[in-house]
């Protein structure tokens, strides 16, 4: 068989792929975790009561900050993971920046409190089931964001999976700042950050058994 010919075939009745295919698949990933975290803190959780209230301070968008903005850098990383070559450039900036400011806030909250006020500032109330509560919301986003890789071509899967687990945490931490009575800035820095840093690890761990190709 000639070369043109053996290329003629090869390129037979091939379909264009879809421009848009990334965007599309993590749009749907998008949904299906925040709805599924949203469901889980209505049915199992529940809304913080006193929410229309608190709604109006701007300490409470401040804790709604912190995981949208890691969420909107998750992201652009995971999506970046998703396609072969595709440089990460200053994403990590993105990431990276959120939690400097957050504990840069909170340690100088922590450095002008008396002192037998940082360990309450630090632990809150509800320290012991913050890190479970947002690992268990972020299994929809989890899994939404494994079927959204799964279905392009990254290449360097431990990295991708760390991705789409940050990403999935920052869905649930977004989600749970609708039900947790906590606003002390050092206990977002502390335990929101682990909470979204969990299912990264997680992430890194399953990645190259789960994304292989």
């Amino acid at each position: 068989m000639k070369t043109d010919d053996l290329i003629a075939l090869l390129a037979n009745e091939v379909v264009p792929v879809d421009r848009h295919v990334v965007a599309k698949r993590f749009a749907i990933s998008l949904l299906c975790g925040l709805a599924g975290a949203l469901l889980l803190i209505v049915t199992a959780y529940g809304i913080r009561a006193d929410l229309a209230v608190i709604a109006t301070t701007p300490l409470f968008w401040a804790k709604l900050a912190l995981p949208a903005t890691l969420l909107a850098g998750a992201l652009l990383l995971t999506t970046r993971m998703a396609r072969p070559g595709t440089q990460v450039g200053r994403t990590w900036v993105l990431l990276a920046a959120p939690a400097v400011i957050v504990w840069i806030a909170a340690l100088a909250i922590l450095i002008t409190a008396p002192a037998d006020a940082r360990m309450p500032l630090l632990l809150g109330s509800t320290w012991r089931e913050c890190l479970a509560n947002i690992a268990l919301l972020s299994i929809p986003a989890f899994i939404a964001a494994l079927w959204a890789l799964r279905g392009l071509a990254p290449t360097r899967p431990r990295l991708a999976g760390a991705a789409a687990g940050l990403l999935a945490g920052s869905i649930a931490a977004l989600a749970y700042s609708l039900h947790c009575p906590e606003m002390a800035v050092p206990f977002w820095a502390l335990w929101y950050l682990l909470g979204m840093l969990l299912p990264g690890v997680l992430g890194a761990l399953l990645g190259p058994r789960l994304l292989r190709w």
